[in-house]
């Protein structure tokens, strides 16, 4: 295997030609100015045509599922060949093509209905009849296992199978992120609101941890992380994750959600657990989805609020949104080739929320909001093109595989509100007189002229995977694949200015951050059928090279014009990245790996799995996991794991730098988030940043007491030791500091700074309960599913460096109280989702209530204090700024139904009674409202604050 055709084994080098397919993507054409240029392109052209149009194999076997009580065809039944890795599922019409010899066994299992087991027998085409039976989700899964798949019921750990087409059919809610959120009991996903730039990210997470610490997977490869930091005003301060919402819904089949630590199975990152989105195999049918969905809020709309002259705010109904998407599917050659192809489009537009009323006898009112006059959510434009593809190459029993797309995304998200009045240094003025801008400076009804900049964001992801898998002789299976994925998030300033030159420039190229990751894996698995009740042997390797860079903007959007010192530098709303920001970072990691998976006796599975890993900035790590189910009977499983798992830091964590410029007078100095080998960390005594460790342990049954009835319970405990977080910022003014350090600071010219560390040990401590009664009589359906997370988080022990731990105030600002609250609100006491439906033929009728527990959160505080606290309104007391939001339940109601074989409505609303968060104030302290994250009525909790969310759906399929 050493010819250019195979040049994925050399991943550094690969890594490269991927970037040239990437641009091929996004370019459609390129500027070929050398001969190397050309001969790269050229080799890895072929590479895919020789794969894609020669290599066919085997033969293909389709046909349609159908209840046998009514004649409907079936979505999402799993179809899987015996005693084998080929496992796919039937589309919204009931069809499926998979590929199987004439000797092969078919597997047919699906919710609420008897498996059935078919020889192909030679046949081409086979049509099945599922009568209803059982009720719990016979699903087999792919994750957690090296093996050929097992029933979900009878996996050692706890996997959660979303059907994400049934899933985003009866809600508003278009991005995947979103529609996990009330899908999945341990999931969690609050909406950031003028977050520079966390607005368009939607990073979700597992049991409460980090966005960073649940793996995510395409078809059982890394998928490739955001460019983007969550920095200012966010959950997940300090991370990175993957943004899901750069995959487009209908390319997805389902989603498979490993609870459980899988470090020592897939490596870095797995610390809660592990996503795989499964993408669709569909071929025959082009299928087409057409959604709007609205906000329709009379309580928080700005445009209803009494004092609405004085806010930005669009119609009754805002957040307007529209998504079309389309998936074909094609057979490639006679041999059971596919080729699935998915195009999507959504656009949506801004919400505007504020209190209604501004009267201070009114329990419910707040006072005018000057410091974020346009709150709520940033409007933004997507457009994707994904693939999957498969092609067996004939006469053997090995396959070529490949699966990507490119997702662009352009945003818009209002930043806090300038007011001349508070501060008209931020302005452009002659001679201290404002200078007036149409289109860009407002002027409110008191008089008060303002601005809103806007922070834009163009999100660009690309990602190619290609691969060749197959079997040895009768039974050890090999996977050979390359996986390239880039990402690029660019700020842009719009509406705003930079003070100190003037009104002449209005839209600011403010840089930004670009991660390639390419990985590399060679997994193998073998299965003994005669040792024991049977034994599977994994083991593989992988390499992944990684790169991080941060460009910077043009000089306009961070440069002081001013002399004087007096007019504010740089583009505000997000000042531009500098170029001593600008980076250009990478490391390689190896890692091996060997997992056995051994049913002991027909009722005892055992797993094991060890996992070595090498970085080479920071050094290496060793996981374990041991797992096991024993089955008590038929109907009842138990199940329990017990492992080690880490998060390596990521590039971004430490190589991000972001520096902006504060005039006091006509000292000029740089706030600065300073890189961990940054002579300013070093001097803080901030040692480099090392992996997060933990250590997880799980127990829980799985009990089927009758055919139309499930229940899962799981708990769960998982210490992480030294999470990576971003401090507090150090002014070189503080005299309590250490001498060396602030010495360091004025010597840069730097008045402030803040860092990474790995700063806290965490415990989280937790339950999942799922329940799914199912039942069918004749031609009517009835379901009724209760997913529940119970948890709590402990914060251990904080990290303090000597030199910045030395005071009370010092330990406060490096993680303050404040931090502390969003850290352990990522990890809410409750999640309670009931799901009761009925359907009768063409018709179903739904509901969906989420109970999101009570979290609290501390305010910025006036400063007067080392905990936050704010003055009351009569000025006789400080009281703790502490804004407690209580459970809310929010419901959600649907109605779908199929007009023919060919189109099928649906119609509904989520938080059909337009429930909202509590206010974010104190009692007794209203005039420090807004003083929280957003500045707005409410934080960024996990229900929401844009209110009732109506939808209509129309899906056609030809």
């Amino acid at each position: 295997m050493s010819g250019s055709g195979f040049r994925m084994i050399y991943p550094v080098y690969w890594a490269k030609n991927s970037l040239i397919f990437l641009n091929l993507i996004k370019h459609i054409s390129f500027n070929l100015n050398s001969k190397a240029m050309k001969k790269n392109l050229l080799l890895t052209i072929c590479f895919c045509l020789i794969f894609s149009f020669t290599l066919l194999a085997q033969s293909t076997v389709s046909g349609t599922v159908t209840d046998a009580s009514n004649q409907l065809p079936l979505p999402g039944v799993s179809v899987r060949v015996q005693n084998s890795t080929v496992a796919t599922s039937t589309n919204d019409q009931g069809v499926f093509s998979i590929t199987a010899s004439g000797t092969s066994v078919l597997v047919f299992t699906y919710t609420g209905y008897k498996s059935q087991t078919i020889p192909v027998n030679g046949r081409s085409r086979i049509n099945i009849l599922l009568s209803s039976d059982v009720a719990q989700l016979n699903e087999v899964v792919a994750i957690g296992t090296r093996s050929a798949g097992r029933v979900k019921l009878e996996t050692a750990v706890p996997v959660d199978v979303v059907s994400l087409g049934k899933a985003a059919s009866n809600t508003g809610r278009m991005d995947v992120t979103d529609i996990l959120n009330y899908a999945a009991p341990s999931f969690n996903y609050n909406r950031q609101s003028g977050s520079d730039g966390a607005d368009h990210v939607e990073l979700g997470t597992l049991r409460g941890l980090g966005p960073d610490q649940t793996l995510v997977l395409v078809n059982g490869k890394r998928r490739h992380s955001t460019a983007f930091v969550s920095v200012f005003g966010t959950r997940g301060r300090g991370n990175s994750g993957v943004d899901l919402s750069s995959i487009p819904t209908a390319s997805i089949d389902r989603l498979e959600i490993l609870r459980d630590g899988a470090s020592a199975q897939y490596g870095s990152d797995a610390i809660a657990g592990v996503i795989n989105l499964v993408l669709k195999k569909t071929t025959g049918q082009f299928t087409a989805n057409v959604g709007y969905a609205g906000y329709y809020d009379p309580a928080f709309n700005s445009s209803k609020s009494v004092v609405s002259a004085y806010y930005p705010h669009a119609g009754s109904i805002d957040g307007n949104a529209v998504t079309v998407d389309d998936n074909y599917g094609m057979p490639l050659g006679k041999n059971s080739g596919f080729l699935n192809l998915t195009g999507d489009y959504s656009k949506n537009g801004k919400t505007f929320r504020q209190t209604k009323d501004t009267t201070g006898s009114n329990p419910e009112a707040l006072p005018l909001n000057p410091y974020r006059r346009a709150n709520g959510d940033g409007s933004a434009e997507t457009g994707s093109l994904f693939f999957n593809n498969e092609i067996p190459i004939a006469n053997s029993q090995t396959t070529f595989y490949s699966f990507g797309g490119y997702t662009y995304k352009s945003g818009e998200a209002y930043a806090f509100t300038r007011n001349f009045s508070g501060r008209p240094e931020r302005f452009p003025t002659n001679n201290g007189q404002l200078i007036p801008v149409v289109g860009v400076i407002f002027q409110d009804p008191s008089g008060d002229s303002y601005f809103n900049p806007l922070i834009a964001t163009h999100n660009t992801d690309a990602a190619l995977a290609v691969g060749i898998k197959g079997t040895l002789g009768t039974s050890l299976d090999w996977d050979l694949s390359n996986n390239t994925g880039n990402n690029k998030f660019h700020f842009f300033g719009e509406k705003t200015f930079n003070a100190s030159l003037g009104p002449s420039q209005q839209r600011f190229d403010d840089g930004g951050s670009e991660f390639l990751q390419n990985t590399t894996n060679l997994n193998f698995s073998k299965q003994f059928a005669s040792a024991l009740a049977g034994l599977n042997l994994g083991f593989g390797a992988e390499y992944r090279y990684e790169r991080y860079k941060i460009f910077a903007g043009e000089e306009a959007s961070y440069k002081n014009y001013d002399p004087a010192g007096i007019q504010a530098p740089g583009s505000q709303g997000f000042p531009g990245f500098q170029p001593v920001d600008q980076v250009n970072a990478n490391r390689s990691v190896a890692g091996v790996y060997v997992d056995l998976e051994a049913d002991i006796t027909k009722k005892w599975l055992v797993d094991f799995a060890n996992r070595y890993e090498h970085y080479s900035d920071f050094g290496s790590n060793f996981s374990t996991k041991i797992a096991s189910r024993y089955k008590l009977t038929n109907t009842f499983n138990l199940r329990a794991s017990v492992g080690t798992g880490f998060r390596a830091p990521s590039l971004q964590q430490i190589n991000y730098s972001s520096t902006f410029t504060n005039v006091q007078g006509t000292i000029i100095s740089e706030v600065k988030i300073a890189p961990n080998y940054s002579p300013i960390t070093r001097a803080a005594g901030i040692p480099n940043l090392k992996q997060e460790k933990s250590k997880n342990a799980g127990m829980g049954f799985t009990y089927k007491p009758i055919p139309e009835l499930s229940f899962t319970l799981d708990g769960y405990i998982i210490q992480v030791k030294d999470r990576v977080v971003l401090s507090g910022q150090f002014s070189a003014a503080d005299s309590t500091l250490d001498p060396g350090f602030t010495a360091t600071l004025n010597n840069l010219q730097v008045g402030s700074a803040q860092f990474f560390a790995n700063a806290v040990n965490t415990t989280n401590r937790g339950l999942d309960v799922v329940i799914d009664y199912t039942r069918n009589v004749g031609d009517s359906r009835y379901r009724l599913v209760f997913t529940g997370n119970f948890q709590s988080m402990d914060i251990d022990k904080i990290n303090y460096p000597t030199i910045l731990g030395t005071t009370e105030a010092l330990r406060e600002t490096f993680l303050s109280a404040r931090e502390r609250k969003f850290i352990l609100a990522s990890a809410p006491a409750q999640k309670l989702v009931i799901n009761p439906e009925y359907g009768h033929k063409a018709f179903t009728a739904g509901a969906r209530v989420t109970y999101f527990g009570k979290i609290d959160l501390f305010g910025y505080g006036d400063g007067s204090t080392l905990t936050p606290t704010v003055p009351t309104d009569d000025g006789t007391a400080q009281l703790p700024d502490e804004y407690i939001y209580s459970g809310k339940a929010v419901s959600d109601l649907y109605l779908t139904y199929g007009l023919s074989k060919s189109a099928r409505i649906a119609i509904g609303a989520d938080n059909i009674f337009n429930v909202h968060p509590d206010l974010a104030y104190v009692k007794g302290a209203k005039g420090y409202a807004f003083n929280n994250e957003p500045s707005g009525p409410s934080d960024a909790v996990q229900m929401g604050g844009n209110g009732r969310r109506v939808f209509a759906r129309v899906a056609l399929t030809f």
